[in-house]
């Protein structure tokens, strides 16, 4: 049983900043990678944002600059750092752990931008 607990969305206005934060109940070195999805309404949900346990990284390419994924070992988190948001990035934004066989998510927390 593994649970990942999101937390640091909120409502900001375009140009804004925002760190989410994503605690798992366990160490972190259990999972391949970890990453971030969102979803807006009415729209599929997309990969934001990975990190392997080799620390490479992934970016969605209209995050990229903007949006920083990191993790912290000792404290079992992965943040996502969020900086010049725009109202396109107004999503449920979701925690995502890949383990060796099954796949996790935390409950999502909301980012609003507005205009």
């Amino acid at each position: 049983q593994v649970q990942l607990v999101e937390s640091g969305g909120g409502l900001v206005q375009a140009g804004g900043s925002l760190r989410l934060s994503c605690a798992a109940s366990g160490s972190i070195s259990q999972f391949n990678a970890m990453g971030w999805y969102r979803q807006a309404p009415g729209k599929r949900r997309e990969l934001v944002a990975r990190i392997s346990s080799g620390a490479r990284t992934n970016y969605l390419d209209s995050v990229k600059g903007r949006f920083t994924i990191s993790r912290d070992h000792a404290k079992n988190m992965v943040f996502l750092q969020m900086d010049s948001l725009k109202p396109a990035d107004t999503a449920v934004y979701y925690c995502n752990a890949v383990g060796l066989v099954l796949d996790y998510w935390g409950q999502g927390t909301q980012v609003t931008v507005s205009s």
